[in-house]
């Protein structure tokens, strides 16, 4: 397509030695042998139950209940669990978790939740369960032969309006039903829920109530079973549009349940109950980790998508009289037509920056989690809590800032968690938003095949899942809101002004990359936070507010934008630095490398596009046009002056109305609105805008090297899960 294409293009599609890589688990067998596990069970069970048409019925089938059964012997349920508890995989899970999730979503995300909600309904005690709640739960909830598994659900949401977009409102009620002197009190819990993932089978619930009695002090999320004394009504099926292969129901529950079931325990003072963490408290420990596998979900949706396309794009018009072997009708098909690659380069760009951003999240919080810990513990040592706790993270965050005592693992542990704090909700805010607006991309380059149930790769299916995965865990406006408040910490800046010269460094050895590109974006994101954070608009108001989200929820998802783009870099860098060890992925690598880096390169000037839009518009956007003042109207040039003036400074009259106000024969004024904007105050953000766009050169370059690939890259006969 181009006349200076590389000789080496990417020969077939990226397997499992490059992912492992691109995801830094290439020295971990045992992670390697479960995403086999978790694939063989969505290749294999998952995908014949959705050819099958189970997705079809709303109800918890025997057919999808044989799911179950396959999670529990391929070691998915287990891997949540430590070694001590009946699991096989010591530490944190974070990455665990993203590994299955995204397998089993390269099929069915539905299938995705169903396998993790048990561990969604298990978090609440693994986060903040006591030492004896999490032995007896996560044990139980192991499978192990001969032995009942437990299954769980977790309940949050009520029957509310708008329901899932307020967590702070509980419905759900507890109260103190019976508390004999020198006993255990017993609790009464009341909970109606909406949208309850695995309720269908579930034998216990963790829910999150709010005390409805003046002996106990706040909220809490409690744990009730089935044989508890009262109604345990799993209710009736949620008639979903999608995510069919997870049970979801709207149960009601009422139940007679002793205190020891609070999660995280509870201490009594005058005879009032006080739970040591409220419900708040449970699920954002909860969220902030489990936000980051759904991102993951859509992110194997885009991946998963390029090969059926492929396949459709080059089978076109076989069996056409016009198309015959050996033409490149018959050869390529669509693919003889530009456009159609594009299209498809710009969705596996954004498969790769949504993958890589997510996996890195994941990683991130397996190293916070173990950090965290010794926090808390350290914490609770020193008897400190509420504004002495508060106290000491400040001084741990201006020891991080000054870059003093990096060893401590409690520094250490504040600048990780200010990363995470940023990197969890962008991870799902830019995967599932505006990777649900890219799936439907995908499925419009099937053409009307896209939306068939037998659609190969089950396109359609995956196109109206993404949509629930947008609002999982909060919609879009609830990430948007977290990162308002955590992209201004001062730790996280100060950590972000840092990867500025780092992007220009790798520009400087892989300008191929688009890495200068992205360290521009980052600077004219960085100036623009800056700016607004003082600014205020044409009537006086202040800009950078928590009630001005058409400031700050805009400039949230330009950060979203560059930090996809940025870790993507990164990981391919590392396929550079690793690849030539593994002798599979060292064959062949430096077509993959050269086709990867255009894929960065593309998602880098895209993303750089975005943040150069939404800063220019936040910029300039809140200030009032000039008018046509007579101050305004004195300083325009006069058609018959500039004509005048040509004669004796050649070229005068066209620059002058090309680059400022020239008033025509017959006007008082332009015929426009007012005055040209002036720039005054600006200089800095012109000239980085100015320099982020010569930035982008060569970016098209290699959207057409990448959309060569495209047309050469050998592909499977088939696909490996039924159609």
């Amino acid at each position: 397509m181009v006349a200076d294409s590389p000789a080496e293009t990417l020969r077939t599609l990226p397997g499992d030695d490059v992912r492992a890589i691109l995801w830094r688990y290439a020295d971990r067998y045992d992670l390697q042998m479960l995403v086999q596990s978790a694939r063989g069970v969505a290749r294999g069970t998952v995908a014949r139950l959705v050819a099958e048409g189970e997705r079809l019925s709303h109800d918890w089938t025997e057919r999808k209940n044989t799911l179950l059964k396959a999670y529990d012997d391929a070691g998915l349920t287990g891997a949540f669990m430590d070694p001590e508890q009946g699991g096989y995989i010591a530490g944190p899970k974070n990455f665990v978790h993203a590994l299955i999730v995204f397998e089993l979503s390269w099929v069915d995300a539905g299938a995705a939740t169903g396998a993790m909600a048990g561990d969604l309904a298990l978090a609440p005690i693994h986060e903040r369960g006591t030492k004896e709640q999490r032995d007896f739960y996560m044990s139980h909830a192991c499978p192990k032969p001969g032995e009942k598994t437990w299954r769980g659900a977790f309940a949050l949401t009520e029957p509310l309006p708008y329901v899932g977009v307020e967590t702070g409102l509980l419905n759900g009620k507890v109260r103190v039903a019976e508390w004999k002197e020198g006993q255990e009190p017993m609790l009464q819990v009341d909970k109606r829920g909406r949208f309850i993932t695995n309720m269908g089978y579930a034998n216990f619930v963790t829910a999150a109530v709010e005390t409805a009695d003046p002996k106990i002090k706040s909220s809490c999320m409690i744990i009730l079973h089935e044989d508890d004394p009262g109604i345990w009504d799993r209710g009736t099926p949620t008639k979903k549009l999608v995510h069919q292969l997870s049970s979801t129901t709207d149960p009601v529950l009422s139940l007679k349940v002793p205190a020891s079931r609070i999660i995280g325990g509870y201490t009594i003072k005058d005879g009032v109950i006080i739970p040591n963490f409220d419900h708040g408290q449970v699920i954002e420990a909860v969220f902030r980790r489990t936000r980051v596998t759904v991102g993951l979900m859509t992110a194997a949706k885009l991946l998963s998508a390029v090969e059926p396309v492929i396949r459709y794009q080059r089978g076109r018009f076989r069996g056409g009289e016009s198309a015959q072997p050996g033409s490149p009708r018959y050869d390529l098909g669509l693919q003889t037509k530009e456009d159609v690659l594009h299209r498809l380069t710009d969705i596996w760009a954004t498969g790769e920056a949504a993958a890589s951003l997510g996996f890195y999240t994941a990683r991130l919080f397996d190293e916070i989690d173990p950090l965290e810990r010794q926090r808390d513990a350290s914490f609770r040592e020193r008897k400190l809590t509420g504004r002495a706790a508060m106290k000491e993270t400040q001084r741990l965050e201006a020891l991080a800032m000054a870059g003093k005592e990096a060893n401590d693992p409690l520094v250490q542990f504040v600048k990780l968690d200010a990363l995470g704090n940023v990197f969890c909700p962008a991870t799902k805010l830019w995967n599932t938003g505006h990777g649900a607006n890219t799936m439907r991309e995908a499925v419009s380059l099937m053409g009307g095949y896209g939306i068939t149930e037998d659609c190969p790769g089950f396109l359609g299916h995956k196109w109206m899942d993404a949509q629930l995965e947008a609002t999982y865990e909060g919609p879009e406006a609830v990430q948007r809101r977290q990162l308002s408040i955590t992209m201004t910490n001062e730790l996280f800046l100060a950590q972000f002004k840092d990867w500025i010269p780092g992007m220009r460094t790798i520009a400087s050895t892989h300008p191929g990359t688009g890495a200068c590109t992205v360290a521009t974006a980052m600077q004219m994101w960085l100036w623009t936070l800056r700016h607004l954070q003082e600014a205020k608009d044409a009537d006086g108001a202040k800009l950078y507010t928590s009630n001005r989200q058409g400031v700050t929820f805009p400039l949230a998802d330009a950060l979203c934008w560059i930090l996809a783009a940025r870790q993507f870099i990164l990981d391919v860098l590392e396929l550079e630095k690793k690849g030539p060890e593994n002798p599979t992925v060292a064959e062949g690598l430096a077509g993959t490398l050269q086709f990867y880096m255009d894929l960065c390169h593309v998602q880098s000037a895209r993303a750089a596009g975005e943040v150069g839009r939404i800063c220019a518009e936040l910029t300039f956007g809140y200030n009032r046009h000039p008018a046509w003042s007579s101050e305004a109207c004195n300083a325009c040039y006069l058609s018959d002056d500039l004509d005048a003036l040509e004669g004796l400074i050649p070229g005068i009259a066209s620059s002058a109305r090309a680059y400022t106000d020239v008033t025509e024969p017959g006007q008082e004024h332009p015929a426009k609105a007012g005055p040209c904007v002036c720039f005054e105050n600006y200089e800095a953000f012109t000239k980085m805008r100015m320099r982020m766009d010569g930035c982008l050169t060569g970016a098209r370059l290699a959207k057409d090297r990448a959309a060569e690939s495209l047309q050469k890259v050998m592909i499977p006969e088939a696909l490996d899960y039924p159609l």
